[in-house]
C-alpha cells in the first residue's frame, strides 16, 4: 500500500493520530456527520456499501463543493476531475493508493457479511486518513472494533426519534407513507401489484436498479405521487426517505446458500428507515408474514442486540508470482481468532476456473500477467446467469488486454450497441442494465481501453436510456395515477375534498382530469381497464361527480316522448335513447307487468319513483298500442253477461283462452258480434285474430315469460308450424302430435274441413298440407291429433292398376245430432293456457267430470 495506507508485515496498521467510530442505530445522523467532517478537511475519501448511496452522496457533495472538487468512483462509474479533493466511493472502489486527510467507511458492521465482509474488514484494518479516520455502523461491532483497532475512540449515538412496533397490519390497511419490504424480486412484484390494485400504486426500490431509475422511483414517492413503497432490504442501507411505517412481508431470506431467519439487527436496520429526523416511526409485519415475537419487538425497539463475534477476512498481501501462487495466497487462513474466512467470492471462483484453462495458464506467466488476470477476475458478475458465461467473458478480456494492450473497441461497441434497446418487459430491461454495468466496469478501467472516456460516456448514455425505460415500465405496471389522485381526494382526512368533475355530451365522466367511465342511462359504468378494488374506487369518485347530473337526466326522461323509449321483447329490458334502464317483472296481472329499475346512481327513492312512474306510462301506452284489439273489444262489448264473461277470461289470459262447451253453444248473434270484434270461438280456444300476428305474439310471449318465470323465445315470424319442442309453452300455438300448429291456422282449417264433410266423405284438399305448413306424409298424424275423422291413403301396390287411394276425410253424419265432444285431455292435441289462470282450474274440473 502507498501513502496513508501502508501496512505492516503483521497485516495491521500503525495507529494514526485519530481513529474514531460513530456507532448507533439508524436515524442518528451518522452519514451527515461523516460528510460534514470530511468537508472540514482539505481532502477526504468516504466508502459506502451501495453504488446508489455513493451516487446520492456524491450529488450532495457536488452541491456543497462543486463538480470540479468532487469525485465519484464505483465499479461502473468513474468521475474524477483533475483537482478533485473529496471522493464518494463504493467500499470496493476506494482508491487505496491515494493520500487523504480524512477517510471514512459507512456500515462497517458489514464486515460480518459472509459474502462482502472481507472487503469491509480490509478497510477496517488498513484504510487510514492522514489526520482522521472514521468508521460508521451499528453498535454490534463495538467489541471487535476495540479489539482489532486498539485505541479507537467510540462515539455511541442515540436515535433521534423513537421506533415502535404496531404488530401485524393487513396490506389493505397499511397507512400512507409506508414501505413494504420483501427479499426476492418475485415477492416485490407480487406485493407491488397488490398495492396497485388496492391503494392506487407504489414506487419500487431494488438493489439491481440503476441510480437513475432508483432516483426516479424515489422521486415518485417523495413527491407524493404515490403513498407506498415496495422494496428489498436495499432500503436498509442509508436510503433516507419520508417513511412513517415499515412493514416486513417476510421474516426470512435466502442468503446465497440457504433460507434463514432474519437476525434482529437486520430487522432493526430495515425497520429503522421509518421516521426521519425528530419524527417517530413504526414498524410491523404484513401480507402473509406472522407477527414478530415479543422478545424480537423489544430488541428492535430498545436497540439491544448480541455483539458480532467474528469478522470475515481475506488476505490482501497477495503473491503474483503465478496464478497458482496467487490462488494459494487468497486461501491463507486468518491471522486472528476474531477473523474468519468467508464464502469463496465470485472473483476467487473465476480465478480457479480460469487456471484450469490451458490457454490462460500459458498466457499468465510472470507477475504482470498474473496481476492483470486477478484484476480481470474481479469484474463483478452483475448478470448472475448461473452458468460459465462470466468466466468465459473474463478469459476473453484477459487475453485481449494481455496480447493487444487494451480491450478492442469493436468488443465494447458491439456489446453496448446490442444492449441499447428499450423493448421488452421489466426483467428484460434489468438484464440489459446488468450487461451495461459490465461494459461500464470495463470502460471505467482507463488502463484497459484506449478510448476509455468515450466508452464510459457511451455506456452511461445507454444506461440512462434503459433506466428511463425501466422507470416507465415500473410506473406503468405498478402505479395507477388516476387511482392515487382519487384516493387522495376521497380521503376523509383531506380538508379539500371537492372534486372537479364533468359529464360530456357523450356521457363520459371526467373527474380531476381522469376519464372515470361512462354514464349509460342512470348506470355508471367504470372504465373497462379497471377491475377489482380499483373499480370500486373509480365508481366512488364517479358517483360524487353525478350529484348534479342524475337530477338533470331524470328531468330529461320525464319530458321525453314515447319515441325515446323502446322495449326488448326477448329480455323485457326497457331502454331510453338506446341505453337499458329497467326490466319488466311479474306484476299484479297478465297485462300489468311491474318495472324493476336497473342499478343506478339515484340519490333517494323519490328519484327512483319519478323514473318508474314515467316508464309505467310508457308501458301502458305500448300495451294499448300493441294489444289494441284486446282493449278495444273489452271496452265495446259490455252489454251482454255472456260476452262479458268471455271477454274477462280473454283479458285475464292475454287474448287466448280455452273454449268451454258453453262457449260453443252461444247464440248465433252473439257469436257474430264476437267475430265482428275480431274474436274467434274455435274448437279448442277463443282468441283474437289480430293477436296471432308475429309482433303481437312476441309481446304475448314476453308477458307469458313474466308470469310463468320461463325464458321462452318467440317463434320465428312467418311460420305456421314447427316441431312442438320449439313452441311448447308459447301462446298462440296448438299441439298436434309432435307438431305445433299456429292456433288461428289450425282452427280455420278445422272449420273448413268440417264444412267439407258436413254431408259426405270427401278427398282431402290438395292444399291442406301447404295450409298447415307440413309435408303430406305428416297429415294423417296431425288430423288424428286434431280429432278429424279420416282414412289414410293406401300405399301403392304394383299388383294393382290405377292410382293409390287418396287421403279421405270422413263425414260425421251419424254423430252430428249429438253434441260434439272435445278430444280427451290425454290426447296429443292441446293449446297452451297459463297454469295460473283461474280458468285452467275450471278446465281440469271439467275433464275430471267427463272421465
Amino acid at each position: 500500500m502507498k501513502g496513508a495506507f501502508r501496512g505492516t508485515t503483521s497485516g495491521y496498521h500503525t495507529m494514526p493520530a485519530s481513529i474514531r467510530a460513530a456507532l448507533g442505530p439508524t436515524n442518528t445522523g451518522k452519514t451527515h456527520y461523516a460528510l460534514t467532517r470530511m468537508m472540514a478537511h482539505a481532502s477526504g475519501i468516504i466508502g459506502f456499501p451501495l453504488r446508489l448511496l455513493a451516487r446520492e452522496n456524491y450529488e450532495r457533495l457536488v452541491q456543497a463543493k462543486g463538480e470540479h472538487a468532487v469525485a465519484l468512483i464505483t465499479g461502473e462509474e468513474k468521475i474524477v476531475p483533475p483537482r478533485a479533493r473529496w471522493f464518494s466511493c463504493t467500499v470496493e472502489a476506494m482508491p487505496l493508493d491515494r493520500q487523504a486527510e480524512f477517510v471514512a467507511v459507512d456500515e462497517i458492521q458489514l464486515a460480518a457479511d459472509p459474502d462482502r465482509g472481507h472487503i469491509f474488514t480490509d478497510r477496517l484494518l488498513h484504510a487510514r486518513g492522514t489526520v482522521e479516520t472514521l468508521f460508521l455502523g451499528a453498535e454490534t461491532i463495538r467489541p471487535l472494533l476495540q479489539k482489532l483497532v486498539p485505541g479507537v475512540e467510540i462515539d455511541i449515538r442515540t436515535r433521534l426519534s423513537s421506533l415502535v412496533s404496531t404488530g401485524y397490519t393487513k396490506l389493505s390497511r397499511l397507512p400512507p407513507r409506508s414501505a413494504i419490504v420483501a427479499f426476492s424480486v418475485g415477492e416485490v412484484y407480487a406485493l407491488a401489484e397488490v398495492i396497485r390494485r388496492r391503494r392506487g400504486g407504489c414506487a419500487v426500490i431494488m438493489g439491481q436498479l440503476s441510480p437513475r431509475t432508483r432516483n426516479a422511483q424515489v422521486e415518485l414517492y417523495q413527491n407524493r405521487e404515490v403513498d407506498y413503497l415496495v422494496a428489498t432490504d436495499a432500503i436498509g442501507m442509508g436510503l433516507n426517505m419520508d417513511v412513517d411505517h415499515v412493514a416486513l412481508a417476510q421474516l426470512s431470506k435466502f442468503d446465497g446458500t440457504a433460507p434463514r431467519p432474519l437476525y434482529p439487527q437486520e430487522i432493526a436496520q430495515i425497520a429503522g428507515r421509518a421516521g426521519r429526523g425528530m419524527k417517530d416511526g413504526t414498524f410491523g409485519t404484513t401480507a402473509d408474514c406472522q407477527p414478530m415475537s415479543a422478545s424480537l419487538v423489544e430488541a428492535v425497539e430498545q436497540h439491544r442486540f448480541d455483539p458480532i463475534k467474528r469478522l470475515y477476512w481475506r488476505n490482501h498481501e497477495l503473491d503474483f508470482t503465478n496464478p497458482h501462487a496467487l490462488f494459494d495466497s487468497l486461501m491463507q487462513p486468518p491471522p486472528s481468532r476474531a477473523l474468519t474466512a468467508g464464502r469463496v467470492a465470485s472473483d476467487v471462483t473465476t480465478l480457479g476456473s480460469l487456471i484450469l484453462d490451458p490457454d490462460i495458464r500459458e498466457a499468465a506467466r510472470g507477475r504482470r500477467a498474473t496481476a492483470l488476470l486477478w484484476e480481470v477476475c474481479q469484474i463483478p458478475d452483475f448478470r448472475k446467469l448461473g452458468d460459465d458465461s462470466h468466466t468465459r467473458l473474463c478469459g476473453r478480456l484477459f487475453l485481449h488486454i494481455l496480447k493487444e494492450g487494451a480491450v478492442p473497441d469493436s468488443w465494447l461497441d458491439g456489446h453496448i450497441r446490442g444492449l441499447a434497446r428499450t423493448d421488452g418487459d421489466i426483467d428484460t430491461l434489468m438484464h440489459r442494465l446488468s450487461g451495461v454495468r459490465v461494459c461500464s466496469y470495463v470502460a471505467a478501467r482507463t488502463e484497459w481501453s484506449r478510448h476509455s472516456a468515450r466508452w464510459q460516456e457511451r455506456a452511461r448514455e445507454v444506461e440512462d436510456l434503459l433506466s428511463d425505460a425501466l422507470h416507465e415500465r415500473l410506473t406503468s405496471r405498478f402505479v395507477d395515477r388516476r387511482a392515487t389522485t382519487l384516493l387522495r381526494r376521497l380521503n376523509p382526512d383531506n380538508p379539500d375534498r371537492k372534486l372537479l368533475s364533468a359529464v360530456t355530451a357523450e356521457g363520459a365522466v371526467i373527474v380531476e382530469g381522469h376519464n372515470i367511465g361512462r354514464i349509460r342511462g342512470f348506470t355508471l359504468e367504470a372504465d373497462p381497464a379497471t377491475s377489482g378494488p380499483d373499480q370500486q374506487l373509480v365508481l366512488k369518485a364517479g358517483r360524487r361527480a353525478l350529484h348534479q347530473e342524475i337530477p338533470r337526466r331524470i328531468r330529461l326522461l320525464q319530458d321525453a316522448p314515447d319515441t325515446a323509449f323502446s322495449l326488448d321483447v326477448e329480455t323485457g329490458t326497457l331502454l331510453w335513447d338506446g341505453f337499458p334502464i329497467a326490466r319488466l317483472k311479474q306484476g299484479e296481472s297478465y297485462l300489468s307487468p311491474a318495472i324493476r329499475l336497473l342499478p343506478g346512481e339515484f340519490a333517494d327513492t323519490h328519484q327512483r319513483d319519478a323514473v318508474e312512474g314515467r316508464l309505467h306510462r310508457y308501458m301502458q301506452a305500448l300495451l294499448n298500442r300493441e294489444l289494441k284489439p284486446l282493449y278495444h273489444a273489452d271496452a265495446n262489448e259490455q252489454d251482454s253477461p255472456a260476452l262479458r264473461g268471455i271477454l274477462h277470461r280473454l283479458r285475464e289470459d292475454g287474448g287466448i283462452t280455452t273454449a268451454l262447451p258453453t262457449d260453443r253453444s252461444l247464440p248465433h248473434p252473439l257469436q257474430r258480434r264476437l267475430w265482428r270484434t275480431g274474436i274467434d270461438v274455435g274448437r279448442f280456444a277463443i282468441f283474437h285474430r289480430a293477436l296471432m300476428r308475429p309482433r303481437a305474439l312476441e309481446f304475448l310471449t314476453l308477458l307469458t315469460n313474466l308470469q310463468t318465470g320461463n325464458s321462452l323465445l318467440p317463434a320465428p315470424p312467418g311460420r305456421v308450424s314447427l316441431p312442438w319442442t320449439l313452441v311448447q309453452g308459447l301462446p298462440g300455438w296448438l299441439q298436434a302430435g309432435q307438431t305445433g300448429v299456429r292456433l288461428d291456422i289450425a282452427e280455420r282449417c278445422i272449420a273448413d274441413l268440417e264444412q267439407l264433410v258436413a254431408r259426405h266423405d270427401c278427398q282431402a284438399p290438395p292444399s291442406l298440407a301447404s295450409r298447415l305448413g307440413v309435408k303430406n306424409d305428416r297429415l294423417p298424424a296431425i288430423l288424428k291429433a286434431l280429432g278429424i275423422a279420416h282414412r289414410p291413403p293406401d300405399d301403392a301396390d304394383r299388383r294393382r292398376y290405377g292410382p293409390p287411394a287418396p287421403l279421405m276425410l270422413l263425414s260425421d253424419r251419424r254423430t252430428r245430432a249429438r253434441p260434439r265432444r272435445r278430444p280427451a285431455r290425454d290426447s296429443k292435441t292441446s293449446v297452451f293456457i297459463r297454469p295460473d289462470s283461474p280458468f285452467a282450474g275450471l278446465a281440469v274440473l271439467r275433464e275430471k267430470a267427463r272421465s
